[in-house]
């Protein structure tokens, strides 16, 4: 091939105009071909042009995915802390750290040049003048800006965040307060009703490909100012960044910091807890957030992957296609490259003749894909969430596009190229010529390919709908419909009491209790629990929240011994809720009344709650303590509303919250949707299998349905003899469609254990799943049969309802 394109070469410098000349013809004959071949032009053309938008779409969707957090100048030096427990017989890795730590790693490893805490992300209430608006942010330190690359329209990066009472706001935010991000310098704004900040930045909005999301960020003191507890060694809460030296090994560093928690976490040095820390760098972390054995192993970067592979075979399928139409119709062709070789024309000049042809299909059906690429971004967006905009002005993708131009027409067009150029034009005038029998196993053999990945396709499509509906349709352990939260923000938590009564006084609402995080979100975790027996050296992790009265009312948890919390019984102040899989752990035959010990406060468990799922259908259900949390001073309220008067129980919220707290705009969220947001990624990706297996379907029948025409055009004068020998419609439809179907069947013989493997790999990264069944295997099967013969079906009755007169009048 690289001989060819040298010689066009040499042959365009030495004869200009006869290159041109050559050029001209070539053109007009594969022009030629295309027009006088409409149905073979549509199918090769159609089936690029999907196969290639597709492919397109998940370049883009791949090249999003790989830039994100890849803009900031000092990514290479940028780095984030996790930290790796070894507790209850396991290793596990969190991004959750020690608030102290940033600020003790710059002072003490002198490879770090600057360090910053990142907090929990908040939606908290804003007052300027008369606007009050709820805005999503953060807590940060004084070298936040100094570190990451965020564009800062107002004020300086080394005094934006440097106050305990500076805050810096986005673009956005400070348009939506002030009307533009000049006028908000050094303004003053309410926090919570309860606190001013003064507006010491404005940064341009966050860019679509930032992982970090907020539109205002206050510092870090004054964040502990209002969480003391995140001062402590033995808490872990928020995340911790680092920027090494140019100069710094990043190795060395890692070496240094391992056991730096040794020193400082008390609990730790008593050997009740073994902790290291470790380096990511902070632009791997989108992609590679999933830890196993304490190191990071896996993350979104596998559906980069995996849809990367699945670009690349459906634009295989595509190209299959055209190498299969192609060969197939190479009788047809045989007798212009007999009289052209006659002639005088060499094979080399065939070659690139057909060569040439491939490529002019192929710039045809890339001009298409790019129209459809424009129409489906929209949707695409919709489906995967994301904002990607057609890249015209990005030279790389022009390049990439059109180094995917010449591969896939170099590919599909080189074997039918060096085939068709090799007939010999002696047996082609004679009329003898017939496809070998190599040349029709490789006919087979492509479509057997394609059948392979559509069969995949469709069966990972089915198992992935399973598991979606096993996560819709399975019993947490609590009702989340007509379950609602609200936000205790402002006087809703000093008034918490007299919210609750009005709130029940109210049409359409059953039952309300109170959390400190959401049923979704169970965040908290500790080993600082004791009890009777317990092993001293033992090392047991505990999620934890605390919560009000009428909890297992309210979320309809069952209690299998014991009871809820109680305004009857005031020692509930130090009761313990917990799970089955908490007792599994503590070890009490009869927990009710037994004594627990909870960051050092003594107490005795009151009721034992059947496990619920408060985390991803990925993890198992973790040992859970729950604790009166009735007079807590942040969380949210969880409001049970009657079935069929949801509407009506909003409408009586937002009248109380108005009453009770004025300052503050009412906001909500229901239960199921967020419950829906642990499964984000899993719905796109079942939307879009959904969109491959429909896409490989279409372009492997293309090819089948090509196939077909060209057999039954082979096989017609055969079709005449046999209906003139009496052969029944029946007979002639069997006969002809079942070289199709054995092909269909190897497929699925192939594909088969193949996607069981893919799939069930897949379904183990659920702690909870569907189990894989044989019958899933069989409809994946009878639908790709169904939708094979259903195809050739119409060509095969077309071919045998034809008049066998018509047929055999010339031989």
């Amino acid at each position: 091939m690289q001989l060819i394109i040298i010689k066009l070469v040499s042959y365009k410098r030495t004869n200009p105009l006869k290159f041109k000349v050559m050029i001209k013809n070539y053109l007009k004959v594969t022009w030629r071909n295309l027009i006088r071949n409409k149905t073979h032009t549509f199918i090769n053309v159609s089936g690029l042009s999907i196969g290639l938008a597709f492919s397109l779409l998940i370049l883009l969707w791949v090249q999003n995915e790989l830039s994100i957090d890849a803009f900031h100048k000092n990514g290479k030096r940028l780095y984030t802390i996790y930290e790796r427990q070894y507790a209850d017989n396991k290793i596990q890795a969190q991004y959750y750290t020690p608030g102290p730590l940033a600020d003790e790693l710059k002072k003490v490893v002198p490879e770090i040049e600057l360090s910053t805490n990142f907090g929990f992300d908040n939606i908290n209430t804003f007052q300027a003048g008369n606007k009050i608006l709820k805005m999503e942010g953060n807590s940060a330190g004084a070298d936040y800006f100094k570190m990451f690359s965020y564009t800062l329209l107002q004020g300086n990066a080394k005094t934006a965040l440097n106050s305990p009472v500076s805050i810096a706001i986005s673009r956005k935010m400070a348009e939506a307060f002030y009307g533009s991000p000049d006028a908000a310098i050094g303004k003053t704004i309410r926090y919570e009703n309860s606190k001013n900040f003064t507006v010491t930045a404005v940064f341009e909005n966050l860019p679509d490909n930032a992982s970090q999301k907020f539109d205002f960020l206050t510092n870090w003191n004054a964040f502990l100012s209002d969480n003391p507890w995140a001062k402590s060694w033995s808490s872990g809460g928020p995340t911790t960044y680092i920027l090494l030296r140019a100069d710094a090994n990043p190795d060395l560093v890692e070496k240094k910091i391992t056991h730096f928690l040794d020193t400082y976490n008390k609990s730790q040095s008593k050997g009740t807890r073994a902790s290291e820390l470790d380096l990511q760098r902070f632009d791997e972390g989108y992609l590679y957030s999933n830890f196993s054995n304490g190191k990071p192993d896996g993350g979104r970067i596998e559906y980069v992957r995996m849809f990367s592979i699945v670009a690349a075979f459906i634009l295989l399928i595509a190209c299959i296609n055209f190498i299969n139409l192609t060969t197939a119709r190479s009788v047809k062709r045989a007798r212009e490259i007999g009289v052209r070789k006659v002639v005088g024309a060499l094979r080399p000049v065939l070659i690139r003749q057909f060569i040439g042809e491939s490529l002019i299909v192929t710039s045809i059906a890339v001009i298409i894909s790019l129209i459809l690429l424009v129409l489906l971004l929209p949707l695409f967006n919709q489906i995967t969430q994301k904002q990607i905009g057609f890249p015209f002005y990005q030279p790389t993708f022009w390049l990439k596009l059109i180094l995917i131009t010449l591969i896939t027409g170099l590919v599909s067009g080189s074997y039918p190229a060096l085939y068709l150029s090799s007939f010999n034009p002696v047996r082609v005038l004679k009329g003898s010529v017939k496809l070998n029998s190599g040349t029709t196993w490789l006919r087979k053999g492509l479509v057997v390919f394609q059948f392979i990945l559509s069969v995949i396709f469709i069966t990972s499509t089915i198992i992935i709908s399973r598991q979606m509906n096993f996560i819709q349709s399975k019993n947490l352990g609590y009702d989340r419909e007509n379950l609602i939260y609200v936000p205790l923000d402002g006087e809703l938590t000093p008034k918490y009491d007299v919210f609750k009564n009005e709130a029940l006084k109210s049409p359409g609402i059953q039952s309300i209790t109170r959390m400190t995080s959401t049923p979704t979100n169970f965040f908290g975790g500790t080993d600082g629990v004791q009890w009777v027996g317990k092993d001293p050296k033992a090392s047991v992790f505990f999620t934890q929240i605390s919560a009000g009265y009428d909890l297992a009312r309210t979320m309809k948890l069952e209690l299998l011994a014991g009871r809820d919390f109680s305004r009857d019984f005031p020692s509930d102040t130090a009761g313990y809720l917990v799970n089955e899989a908490a007792l599994k752990r503590i070890g009490y035959t009869n927990p009710i009344g037994q004594p627990l010990t909870f960051w050092g406060k003594k107490g005795t468990i009151i009721g034992l709650i059947k496990d619920f799922h408060f985390a991803s259908m990925h993890d198992q259900i973790a040992p859970l303590i729950i604790r009166y949390g009735e007079k807590e001073s942040y969380g949210n309220a969880l409001v049970r509303t009657q079935p069929g008067r949801t509407s009506e129980a909003l409408a009586s919220l937002e009248n109380v919250c108005k009453q009770i707290n004025p300052a503050f705009p009412f906001t909500y969220t229901f239960s199921d949707e967020e419950y829906q947001k642990l499964y984000q990624n899993e719905q796109v990706i079942g939307k879009l299998s959904n969109a491959f297996a429909l896409l490989a379907i279409f372009i492997s029948c293309l090819g089948l349905l090509g196939l077909a025409i060209f057999t039954t055009e082979q096989r017609i004068k055969e079709i005449g003899i046999r209906k003139v020998m009496g052969a029944s419609m029946s007979s002639l439809f069997t006969s002809l469609s079942s070289e199709f179907l054995v092909l269909v069947l190897i497929a699925l013989l192939i594909a088969s254990p193949v996607a069981w493997y893919a799939t069930n790999k897949w379904l183990q990264s659920y702690a909870y799943h569907t189990p894989v069944q044989w019958w899933m295997f069989a409809l994946s099967g009878g639908l790709i049969i169904f939708i094979a013969m259903t195809t050739v079906s119409t060509q095969i009755i077309k071919a045998a309802l034809v008049n066998p007169v018509k047929i055999l009048r010339n031989e």
